[in-house]
């Protein structure tokens, strides 16, 4: 089984050549990218690379500042949409795609499914947003299929909760968002007020909350001990079973199923099962960030990877930024149990900083120690997102967003670093930098890695810090090493958080032999995987072994079994 490589990308920014980027700038100020940005050429470059799947973020209709009303699409209401684009996770249509995203608003779906049809003929697996907690609250879809009743329309509104509901509802009570003008508070009424999707079940969300969008019912009572009514099955229930499948029927590879632990367990395990025997190699991740959830998630939810997001992200942004020793990362793969094999590992995404920014490292390079971790710890996926491998800083005011180290997801923006290699189609190295160009070398050498070794695609892993924490010659605090094995062929990977080069000898004890059934004396070195070979693999593997490693690097030395 191929290891999972996943690049996560935005395609309203991805491919918009767009250079003004004028602070909360409109559709026609600052551009936007569409779906035919991802032309052959740049699938192709996105191949080579080394991914797998990419997850195209943003794809399903959302609210907007837009007006597409000369399409019969429902113009939303400005005080109740975040930023002049509008949140990718705040659901217009469950059924259509967001027509910014289109060279023919008429034909925007036409163009989605040409996307997927062009992806796979690239080799590459499709993935997109599922999002079952909330949509936004002018929710209404006008691309439904002809039998399909809308959310809420047959919804007893003056009930704060039944079953059968798809929302719930303050009775007597109208939406207030206080926080805004008075005109814009005017231009918006909505009786009675329904519940806010980060569960707030009043009529006054505040501007912290997601007060953009409403939560969906899935027949639980959250305001009576969460009383879970699960028979008869709800009617929110087979409304998203039959969103699932109009998407898989599109061709969609995957879902990445947007705050997953938010929408009762009972769900998961009844949708995917019933997805999956129609579709049986879609593959569904989850976004959950409670540790105690992510086995009832994996075995009861029957989800194929969850986020590795408080465990090993957490902790490796720590080490990067000097805030943790790189042994805590022992302690952060023993506390996942058997779930170790199913986390989707990262080190950025949407939701999080950029590595070169200014809140996280300031500089993409030294996060390559984690990038090696990250990817090559075990046999469960990476992914990147776009213009990390370019040392995107994430650095721009861009409106809603603000300078926060993130890139926009409620914006109309260009990202430099993107525009540059996009290059108007070109999609060549020519206009980045040196830097940038030597950061993207290094993570497809990773990536490289990942795809071409069988002991990190398939093999065991076994760590090597225990056995080192007290090597005067190795420091747990700035490095981290470890093994991975398979058909004969043995890999030590060790790598260095620290910013200066060093000089290690890396005991193995005899356990890790055993536990690969390995017999050393038949090891001999065959070439370090990172750096093309320039540099020497030293002596046969044995009790010790002696590498130089400089500073935020690492290496990945290959030894071949008699």
């Amino acid at each position: 089984m191929a290891k999972f490589l996943i690049y996560q990308v935005f395609p309203r920014w991805f491919g918009n050549t767009c250079s003004t980027n004028k602070e909360n700038g409109t559709k026609d100020e600052n551009g936007v990218g569409k779906f035919s940005s991802f032309s052959a050429k740049a699938l192709s470059e996105i191949r080579k690379m080394g991914f797998s799947h990419i997850w195209y973020t943003g794809v399903i209709e959302h609210a907007t500042k837009t007006d597409y009303s000369e399409y019969r699409i429902q113009k939303d209401n400005d005080s109740i949409v975040k930023g002049n684009a509008g949140s990718p996770y705040a659901i217009k249509d469950y059924y259509d795609v967001d027509p910014d995203l289109a060279d023919n608003v008429e034909n925007r779906m036409q163009e989605f499914e040409a996307l997927v049809a062009r992806t796979h003929k690239h080799d590459l697996k499709v993935i997109i947003d599922f999002v079952p907690n909330h949509v936004a609250r002018q929710y209404c879809s006008d691309r439904k299929p002809r039998k399909v009743d809308d959310l809420g329309t047959k919804d007893d509104t003056t009930k704060t909760f039944l079953p059968d509901n798809n929302f719930y509802y303050i009775p007597n009570h109208d939406l207030r968002l206080d926080f805004l003008p008075a005109d814009a508070q005017e231009t918006y009424h909505e009786s009675p007020a329904k519940a806010t999707g980060n569960d707030r079940f009043d009529s006054t969300p505040t501007a912290n909350d997601w007060y953009e969008t409403v939560k969906l019912n899935y027949g639980v009572d959250h305001l009576n001990g969460h009383t879970k009514y699960f028979t008869p099955i709800p009617d929110t229930w087979y409304k998203m079973y039959d969103i699932l499948m109009f998407w898989a029927s599109k061709g969609v590879d995957g879902f990445r199923c947007d705050m997953a632990e938010m929408v009762p367990v009972e769900f998961w395990n009844w949708v995917i099962g019933k997805v999956k025997n129609k579709h049986k190699d879609i593959i569904f991740i989850a976004e959950v960030y409670n540790p105690s959830e992510y086995a009832g998630f994996i075995k009861s939810g029957r989800f194929d990877y969850l986020y590795d997001k408080v465990g090993l992200y957490d902790t490796l942004r720590g080490v990067v930024c000097g805030h943790r020793p790189a042994s805590d990362l022992t302690a952060c793969w023993q506390s996942l149990g058997e779930s170790h094999l199913q986390m989707l590992n990262f080190l950025e995404n949407h939701d999080e900083q950029r590595i070169a920014s200014d809140f996280f490292a300031g500089d993409p390079r030294k996060a390559i120690p984690a990038l090696i971790v990250s990817a090559t710890m075990n046999t469960n996926p990476f992914m990147a997102y776009c213009g990390q491998e370019l040392g995107e800083r994430g650095m721009d005011k861009e409106g809603f967003s603000g300078m926060d180290g993130r890139t926009t997801i409620f914006d109309y923006w260009s990202v430099e670093s993107v525009r540059n290699w996009y290059n108007g189609g070109k999609c060549n190295t020519e206009k980045l930098t040196d830097v940038q160009k030597s950061l993207r070398t290094i993570y497809c050498r990773v990536l490289s890695v990942c795809n071409t070794e069988p002991a990190i695609s398939k093999g065991g892993f076994y760590d090597l810090m225990y056995v080192n924490y007290r090597n005067e010659h190795f420091d747990p605090s700035k490095q981290f090493a470890y093994l991975r094995a398979s058909e004969g062929e043995l890999l030590l990977v060790v790598v260095n958080f620290d910013d200066k080069d060093v000089r290690l000898k890396i005991n193995i004890p005899a356990e890790a032999y055993a536990y690969f059934n390995i017999d050393p004396r038949s090891l001999k070195p065959d070439k370090e995987l990172m750096w093309d070979g320039q540099e020497p693999v030293g002596e046969p593997l044995l009790s010790a072994y002696e590498v130089r490693l400089k500073a935020y690097s690492g290496k990945i030395i290959k030894f071949l079994s008699d």
